[in-house]
């Protein structure tokens, strides 16, 4: 394995599902492959928030997001500690209090909201995401802490994260790989297509995997 990007143990327990163009993806449990796999420039991952979700408001509903019983704390480490310039891992409000401390808490505000309890908690129109630089970081251009993008409907994946946001984030900073430990369905891996960076993906979902791959190569990425 050492034609892909970054340094990796021979013994590696997950499959190469696609590998192309500077573009890698993992389908694996993120948890046998993080302890094998090299460093990263920057980390940009959404890992599931431990509410054991699944979308309802949807004709076409979705199964619930695996492993997602509990805020994976000691993956989410992990994962920072592979980034040699920065990491940023999105959460709900009400995992930062647990999450390690970060450097600074992003808002990605949205253009609608969430329903939220209805008798006692205002509609929620926010996601967190904290950012943890690193001794090596460095901003091509400085952003703030606010971001605005619009959602995507959740057409490709229950909690799908616009190309427009990511974009935002890789675009601030120098680094030329980038890994995205709980793909999803691939939005990192083609924000950083778009830009011309390297990336690697790991999805414990194979379906997902062969979304991102589509996405992948489309001419016009989406």
């Amino acid at each position: 394995m050492t034609d892909l990007p970054g340094n990796y143990d021979d013994g590696i327990a997950g499959e190469v599902f696609y590998s192309e163009s500077g573009i890698t993806i993992y389908n694996a449990d993120c948890g046998d492959i993080l302890p094998h796999i090299g460093n990263a420039d920057i980390v940009i991952t959404d890992p599931p928030y431990g509410i054991n979700f699944q979308s309802n408001h949807r004709i076409i509903k979705y199964d619930k997001i695996r492993n997602d019983n509990e805020l994976p704390l000691d993956l989410i480490s992990i994962a920072i500690s592979k980034a040699t310039r920065a990491a940023y891992v999105f959460c709900r409000w009400d995992n930062l209090t647990v999450m390690p401390t970060p450097k600074s808490v992003l808002v990605w505000v949205k253009n609608n909201w969430s329903m939220g309890g209805l008798k006692h908690e205002h509609g929620r129109q926010w996601e967190a995401c904290c950012f943890y630089a690193k001794d090596d970081h460095e901003f091509i251009k400085r952003i703030p802490d606010v971001l605005y993008a619009d959602k995507t409907g959740n057409r490709l994946h229950p909690t799908e994260k616009p190309v427009a946001l990511i974009n935002q984030l890789i675009s601030a900073n120098i680094g030329k790989l980038i890994l995205d430990p709980f793909m999803g369905s691939g939005t990192t891996l083609v924000a950083a297509k778009l830009q011309g960076r390297e990336a690697i993906g790991i999805e414990i979902d194979r379906d997902y995997c062969n979304i991102a791959v589509e996405r992948l190569r489309q001419e016009i990425l989406f």
